[in-house]
């Protein structure tokens, strides 16, 4: 993980927690959309919102917003010194710019006077739609080219006094997007945003942020990342959280361990997967859980679990700690396995 640290209000950045992002797709002028939608990142476990920021309206409006929500708030701008100036005059919590196209050398210098007047930092970055020509020309569309981007876009805020940043390059190429914060987190200390952009829809968005994210996250690399997918920004933090905890790096949740099935299954231990899965999911307890399909592996498999179960067409077993807790009748076994999951979530 990095060693320098930022604060986005109260989510330090750089401090070895993984702070989990999502974008509104609400625009934020709407700000009664705007907060409902940030209410439900929010209630999902999103740590830090980012809101678009098109015009005037959209920058008045963050104060109303921040008025009636608690997380953090990144202003998204481009392309206007002026609406970036008002974002922070209103309320950012952080701001999102490309110095490359935010103006010449006069605008980035009044943009990055506010910013420090005001105390907050600020995410630059490059992705591969918006590499500057003379990298492009020079490295072609590579890790490099990513890299000195980002690099060159942080020596302008440097410049001018800017040290509160955090850095990003992204590519929906999942190879290209590990290679590019792999050299860049060998070049420099500051915090980095991962994510694998224009990720596509759900199902592939989440196996490709899953990959490119997770790869660099078991490197040791990243401290707050967006899984970008063309969906429910809600169903992003789900899968963030998913990630972290496949990822090793949450620990505190319900992990429910359960085989694929197969022929020698003879009950219905994907349903009943899947409804312990929706009764556990979400709870701040750390537990480990397992739905076996039958009684070959699965006393073996669910040994180190807190809770398991492994079935037969006459009986199931329920281990509890590693030890056998009940045989059971198949019909009974849901029940009992239930009551047993309820007992243990309650104790502290």
């Amino acid at each position: 993980m990095s060693n320098k640290t930022v604060c986005v209000k109260d989510v330090l950045l750089g401090g070895g927690k993984i702070a989990v992002q999502s974008m509104t797709t609400k625009k934020t002028s709407g700000v009664e959309q705007s907060v409902a939608q940030i209410l439900r990142l929010q209630e999902a476990g999103c740590d830090i919102v980012r809101v678009a920021i098109l015009d005037e309206d959209d920058a008045r409006a963050l104060k109303a917003v921040k008025e009636r929500v608690s997380v953090p708030i990144v202003a998204d701008i481009h392309f206007s010194p002026r609406l970036a100036i008002l974002a922070i005059e209103n309320g950012a919590d952080k701001v999102r710019i490309n110095p490359g196209n935010i103006g010449g050398e006069r605008e980035i210098a009044s943009v990055a006077q506010c910013i420090r007047a005001h105390r907050i930092p600020v995410r630059v970055g490059a992705n591969t739609g918006s590499i500057e020509k003379h990298f492009l020309q020079q490295y072609g569309k590579s890790a490099e080219a990513l890299v000195e981007s980002a690099l060159s876009n942080v020596s302008l805020l440097e410049k001018h006094g800017v040290e509160e940043i955090v850095l990003s390059v992204k590519a929906s190429s999942v190879p290209l997007t590990v290679s590019a914060f792999r050299l860049l987190s060998s070049r420099c200390g500051y915090p980095l945003h991962l994510g694998v952009t224009e990720a596509g829809t759900e199902r592939m968005g989440v196996i490709k942020s899953a990959v490119g994210i997770g790869a660099l996250l078991l490197d040791g690399i990243g401290d707050t990342i967006r899984v970008s997918l063309t969906s429910d920004p809600v169903k992003e933090v789900y899968a963030a959280h998913d990630l972290l905890r496949a990822c090793g790096i949450e620990k505190d949740y319900v992990e429910v361990v359960s085989c694929p099935t197969c022929g020698r299954c003879q009950y219905d231990s994907m349903g009943l997967a899947e409804r312990v899965n929706q009764r556990v999911y979400g709870i701040k307890k750390k537990l480990k859980v397992a739905v076996m399909g039958c009684v070959v592996n699965g006393p073996g498999e669910a040994k180190d679990c807190d809770l398991g179960i492994a079935g037969g067409k006459e009986y199931c077993l329920i281990m509890e700690r590693g030890k056998e807790h009940a045989k059971v009748k198949t019909e009974e076994a849901e029940r009992e396995f239930f009551r047993r999951l309820e007992q243990l979530l309650d104790e502290r």
